[in-house]
């Protein structure tokens, strides 16, 4: 018998990530004598980990793959797009842009995707505002304990901020938006590590690619999976959540989702918030 062949498959310990691997992590897939260990950490620490090229396949930020993507190659599934949502700015009161600019906020990670589009929604680089570093699930308690003005909030906080006694001041899924066509905000994708040669890059992708799709045929028992990462939220939550982050887009980019990671990092870069201008490389 062929032993396996073991890949460190890195995601965060989120409801979404948790339902697009569902059917990998209780091995209800034929793998080929391919073998996951799942990896569970914050999307920073996984962002930070790609830079260093330590795991095989990981969930990433898309703003960290202007930093990666001579190590690794996009998979054309696992995307989370913000399709008229996104990360949020929230607050003990209504504030403006302006407001904001000059308040400390605070954020989830200077890698994450929120930060790079906070950076383009607020015009200038980080240099040029107050912010504090917290972990995404601190955010609000930073808030409610003054240690920030302001919160940027990802994940299932996007559904949770009201019952914190905060307000929502941007949206930044929205506008990007009204500014783009109607374009999702791209937020994270998956990567695979090109020490590995095509044929099995293409091999893995598809097998990725099933686990998704598994879990949308499946969708109740993927949910019942789902739901031990799901912080402070009952099934209906967690499942409004799942579908906001795992649909079509991440079955597969498409056009319209690759051209919005062209956009999204092309005026970051012509803004000076990322080190050069990025060409995508997919896994076929």
């Amino acid at each position: 018998m062929t032993p396996a062949r073991p890949l460190t498959l890195g995601h965060s310990p989120d409801p979404d990530d948790a339902f697009m691997f569902y059917a990998l992590a209780k091995g209800l897939l034929p793998t080929g004598g391919l073998e996951f260990e799942h990896i569970l950490q914050d999307i920073q620490t996984l962002n930070e980990r790609a830079t260093r090229g330590e795991l095989d396949i990981s969930a990433i930020s898309i703003h960290a793959y202007a930093y990666v993507s001579d190590q690794y190659a996009l998979l054309p599934s696992g995307a989370s797009m913000g399709d008229g949502y996104g990360p949020m700015l929230v607050a003990k009161r209504s504030l403006s842009r302006t407001d904001v600019a000059r308040l400390r906020i605070a954020v989830p990670g200077t890698m994450t995707s929120a930060f790079l589009a906070l950076q383009l929604w607020l015009g200038r680089p980080a240099s040029e505002f107050q912010y504090i570093v917290v972990p995404f699930d601190e955010i609000f308690q930073a808030v409610r304990e003054d240690r920030a003005d302001v919160g940027l909030i990802i994940h299932e906080g996007q559904l949770t901020f009201q019952k914190e006694g905060l307000t929502c001041c941007a949206d930044l899924g929205v506008w990007w938006g009204q500014e783009n066509d109607g374009l999702p905000l791209p937020l994270g994708g998956n990567v695979i590590h090109k020490r590995f040669p095509p044929a099995l890059r293409s091999r893995i992708s598809r097998l990725l690619t099933q686990s998704i799709q598994y879990s949308l045929d499946h969708r109740a028992e993927a949910v019942q999976h789902a739901l031990q990462y799901a912080r402070d939220m009952g099934t209906d939550l967690a499942d409004r959540f799942v579908g906001m982050y795992v649909n079509h887009w991440t079955l597969d980019y498409g056009e319209k989702g690759r051209e919005t990671i062209r956009r999204f990092l092309g005026r970051a870069f012509e803004r000076g918030l990322i080190p050069h201008r990025q060409d995508l490389e997919f896994v076929d």
